[in-house]
């Protein structure tokens, strides 16, 4: 069983259905980069849009004997084992049941945005998070960094690379003097009065609203959100998780390969690593060759114990 359908998902999914394992894949269809136009950043794919990607990978988990089908998990948990071999019970929201022996919990994570007055409505677009992602397609407009913490320092350093017109507005945040310093060698404005609102026109932004009615002029604004592993229905697998460093967010704790600590079950993509992006895919291969292993080493046990007594090999 396959929790979740964004990349990391599909491409266990895709390494488990190749080695004739019985795959499915439970997809809410929610994924994170809805908003986004197209990919970024990922070599031969960059460019394409999300939606597509995600079509033509469940298209190809089914081509190898996978399911994928669209739905909420409701609930997770162990089940008695059998031999000594792993179970899962898992009901999804419309009381379909599923019994597993593996769990590849592929479930995302969900951005947190400040509480600005219409900021959010532009997510993904004309408020972006990642450097990487959209940098190159924002190059040279006037960008707005809204910090959120002490790692929207780093935020700003890696978006001057791409403009050179970039404010940085503080919106509660300590800037202490060496941080002012470091920030005003490259040019960087800093405004410390409070942000109360995006400013659009044409459904793009035009600029940030100040506490004092300044409408400082943006057309881009960079936002480090908190991001926090989705978790919805796995309760009851008790899987370990932590908080991200400067309170950025919370993930699934994790450890080679994915493994939790739980046996059985394993995590990949951005609700374990929130930098991993869609390059989360390689995670999940790597999560579904190892899933694949133990249940091979499993299988042999199995087939072991149900051997005649005093049997000998060939």
């Amino acid at each position: 069983m396959v929790v979740g359908g964004g990349a990391a998902g599909l491409n266990g999914a895709l390494v488990l259905a190749r080695s004739r394992r019985s795959v499915l894949v439970v997809d809410s269809g929610a994924p994170r980069n809805a908003p986004a136009e197209a990919v970024h950043g990922f070599i031969v794919l960059d460019g394409t849009a999300p939606s597509e990607i995600l079509a033509r990978g469940r298209e190809q988990v089914r081509h190898y004997g996978g399911r994928v089908v669209f739905g909420e998990l409701a609930s997770a948990e162990p089940a008695e084992p059998v031999a000594g071999d792993p179970r899962f019970a898992l009901t999804l929201a419309d009381g379909r049941g599923v019994s597993a022996r593996r769990v590849l919990v592929a479930t995302g994570l969900r951005d947190v945005l400040p509480e600005v007055p219409g900021l959010a409505g532009h997510w993904g677009r004309g408020v972006v998070h990642c450097p990487y992602c959209h940098g190159w397609e924002v190059r040279d407009e006037p960008i707005g960094i809204l910090a959120t913490g002490p790692g929207s320092l780093h935020h700003a350093l890696l978006f001057r690379q791409l403009t050179d017109d970039l404010v940085y507005f503080s919106h509660g945040t300590r800037v202490d003097r060496d941080t002012r310093a470091r920030l005003a060698a490259r040019g960087i404005r800093v405004i410390d009065t409070a942000v109360t609102g995006i400013v659009a026109d044409a459904g793009a932004p035009t600029g940030v609203r100040l506490a004092d009615g300044t409408v400082v002029a943006r057309r881009v604004i960079a936002v480090a959100t908190r991001t926090l592993a989705r978790t919805e229905g796995l309760d009851g697998l008790k899987l370990p998780m932590e908080d991200l460093p400067d309170g950025t967010g919370r993930r699934f704790a994790s450890a080679l390969a994915g493994s939790t600590g739980v046996p059985g079950v394993w995590v990949a993509g951005n609700a374990t690593e929130p930098t991993a992006q869609v390059g989360a895919a390689a995670a999940g291969a790597l999560a579904g060759a190892h899933i694949n292993a133990d249940l091979a080493a499993a299988d042999t046990d199995a087939a072991l114990a149900a051997a005649p007594a005093g049997e000998a090999p060939a």
